[in-house]
């Protein structure tokens, strides 16, 4: 049965919440909306798995507020109890402690500074969620606070806070990491042309042979059906097909690929990296 749980009750039963405020120039898209906070609450739950082993954790979101250039949203955390020892945890510790960790890291991808933490591939997607609202505005700043209530009173326990600018630092060390984590181990051919004969805008399954067929001159007269050997190409190609305005068939890729053979004849082209996507010439230039 679906549990709901009101916003007063959920306060009620919380001593300390996160609180996360977003103030921008521009309207904010609302998939990088959501992900500024689904992203917030999926990191909380992966801490609390990290460093509390006998506790689930939950974290609810409230949108507290919405006005003119800025939105504030209430995120309530939950511990639920597997040991008697861990009822006893003060939330306050683990909401201030979470805020700090979390300043630490997007500081650390601000920096390029990952000395000391060697990021995953989910925490890089968490936080390229987390920056992506604040990186596509001129001028925005997102503040995340550890908020207890004491005699009816706010208090701010710790803060952090990043601007437009740091997001967008934040966001190049993130490819940079990520093209670190998917280096291949090798390419048959590097830096080739790959142009569409077939695309598709759905999500492609890792290592599987896509529905999309791709002409490589430089490698085999005729076009092959398409894999992606990356999670980091599959994502700047899909975008490309998604989001850009221009037509995806007057664009070129230039990539690293394999190529996997069937019955002793080129089947697939499998993208282990794109490096650049250019502009195509028209058929009369």
């Amino acid at each position: 049965m679906l549990n709901i749980v009101s916003y007063n009750q959920a306060m009620s039963d919380s001593n300390a919440i996160l609180r996360l405020r977003i103030q921008t120039e521009e309207p904010v898209e609302i998939d990088a909306f959501v992900g500024a906070f689904t992203s917030l609450a999926e990191e909380y739950r992966r801490d609390i798995r990290e460093n509390y082993p006998d506790a689930d954790g939950d974290a609810r979101i409230y949108v507290k507020e919405v006005r003119k250039k800025c939105i504030e949203a209430d995120l309530i955390p939950y511990i639920v109890a597997a040991a008697p020892f861990v009822a006893q945890m003060d939330q306050v510790i683990i909401v201030e402690q979470f805020v700090r960790t979390w300043g630490k890291r997007l500081t650390a991808l601000v920096t390029g500074n990952l000395a000391d933490w060697s990021p995953k591939k989910s925490e890089l997607k968490t936080l390229v969620d987390a920056t992506e609202a604040i990186a596509r505005d001129p001028n925005a700043t997102s503040t995340l606070e550890a908020v207890t209530f004491e005699d009816g009173k706010n208090q701010v326990r710790a803060a952090f806070q990043f601007s437009t600018s740091e997001a967008k630092d934040a966001q190049v060390t993130i490819d940079g990491v990520y093209k670190e984590l998917e280096t291949p181990t090798g390419a048959d051919h590097e830096r080739v042309l790959m142009i569409f004969t077939r695309s598709d805008v759905g999500k492609a399954q890792l290592g599987k042979r896509s529905g999309e067929r791709v002409l490589i001159e430089e490698v085999h007269s005729k076009a092959l059906a398409l894999m992606y050997a990356s999670e980091l190409a599959e994502e700047r190609i899909k975008h490309e097909i998604r989001d850009a305005e221009d037509n995806i068939y007057k664009k070129g890729f230039v990539v690293d690929v394999k190529v996997r053979m069937v019955g002793g004849k080129p089947s697939v082209f499998a993208v282990t990296n794109v490096h650049e996507i250019i502009d195509l010439p028209d058929d009369d230039e």
